[in-house]
């Protein structure tokens, strides 16, 4: 069963900055829902493990992701593939980036493809699911790439030494919570 998503978003960034959170899986794998922990593998590979469920089957999923396509600062492309109880995953995450007057146009689109017994227990469960855990993953990446999290390093360093005498206090640079939220329940 394929599950197609697409949409697009503004963000207050250049696309520089979009594509380097973007392409930056220490920043990115935490957004996804259901997320629990990553590893790196080597070059553009990485390993991610999130929580899973439809219905009566729950577990975990290991995804092994990769950076297949990636021009800076206008296209990243990742392809994955996962297994988990029940049956198996591959998926595909674009986004294209344009510069706009106030900073960046990002335009995704992916697929998701669940196989074996999960896709034909789960049936009709699967596309409403999908689409609310591929939202939640937008919603986190637009909160992030609005918030301090997407100031490049050099910014953050200075911002760690304290505000100078008379200015305000640098902002956090964590993604704020609200893209942290975490639904055990969901598929990514």
């Amino acid at each position: 069963m394929a599950i197609k998503f697409a949409g697009d978003f503004e963000v207050p960034r250049p696309p520089e900055e979009v594509y380097d959170f973007l392409t930056d899986p220490n920043r990115f794998a935490p957004l996804l829902p259901g997320f629990l922990e990553m590893s790196s593998q080597n070059g553009n590979r990485f390993m991610v493990k999130v929580n899973v469920g439809v219905s009566y089957i729950k577990g975990a999923a290991d995804v092994k992701m990769e950076l297949s396509e990636s021009e800076r600062p206008r296209r990243a492309l990742y392809k994955g593939q996962g297994s988990m109880a029940g049956g198996g995953l591959a998926l595909t995450a674009g986004f294209d980036l344009s510069p706009t007057p106030g900073g960046t146009k990002v335009a995704w689109q992916g697929e998701t493809q669940v196989f074996g017994r999960l896709a034909s227990l789960a049936g009709g469960l699967l596309e409403p699911l999908g689409k609310k855990n591929a939202q939640k993953l937008i919603d986190g990446l637009q909160a992030a790439l609005t918030s301090a999290a997407a100031v490049p390093a050099t910014q953050l360093s200075s911002a760690a030494e304290g505000p100078t005498p008379g200015s305000a206090p640098a902002p956090a640079a964590e993604i704020p919570e609200s893209a942290e939220h975490r639904d055990p329940g969901s598929v990514s």
